[in-house]
């Protein structure tokens, strides 16, 4: 038996650094699957424990929802000790490259799927954090991956090096809040919320520019 597929989030801390500026951060790692296989969605931080969450399941993919260090800190270690392709949008190249340099990534472009445990995740391309940043959509499970795109409260942060609040903007609009409103979710720092708890304040985000 598989057991039922879950998700579950691995909460690890360390150091954002862009721009010449550093922040201390905790990021939500999350494990999507079941007893036998599961995808790593961001990799943040601490490899051990990624790893030790894992629990020898099978590792489908190691999937970046962009490419800010504190995302993809460790994905390269984990593609490699876990047998695991890691997914990037290429949009998102030049930052994976200022944390890894040369080091290989598999194209996670808009549209794509990835199965995992009799279900299937969706990409879909959500720029503005960063030109490469995605969500990753489950619809069997009502659930969405939203990386540094949402937040319970208005998008993610634009005003650095790579980002665009217009842009965020439109793929919140265009692409997220047209999902169902109990989508629930699940960020890449902080509580989670769902689709239709954020849709009413679109037009505050807006009006503030952020």
């Amino acid at each position: 038996m598989s057991g039922a597929l879950r998700i579950e989030k691995v909460v690890t801390a360390g150091v954002f650094e862009l721009d010449g500026g550093s922040w201390d951060v905790d990021n939500n790692v999350w494990l999507v699957g079941d007893d036998d296989e599961v995808v790593i969605v961001d990799a943040a931080h601490d490899e051990k424990a990624i790893t030790e969450s894992v629990g020898g399941r099978n590792v489908i993919a190691v999937l970046c929802t962009h490419g800010h260090n504190d995302h993809v800190t460790v994905a390269p270690q984990l593609g490699e000790n876990l047998h695991a392709p890691v997914l990037l949008h290429p949009g998102d190249q030049q930052l994976w490259e200022m944390e890894h340099g040369s080091k290989r990534f598999w194209r996670a472009e808009d549209g794509l799927r990835v199965a995992v445990a009799g279900t299937t995740l969706e990409v879909l391309h959500t720029p503005g954090h960063s030109p490469g940043s995605i969500c990753v959509y489950m619809p069997e499970a009502s659930a969405l991956f939203t990386g540094d795109t949402l937040f319970a409260g208005g998008p993610g942060a634009t005003g650095r090096s790579f980002s665009s609040f217009p842009t965020i903007i439109s793929s919140i609009r265009d692409q997220l809040l047209t999902l169902p409103e109990d989508t629930q979710v699940y960020t890449g720092h902080g509580d989670g919320t769902t689709t239709g708890a954020e849709a009413p304040h679109l037009a505050k985000w807006i009006a503030r520019g952020y």
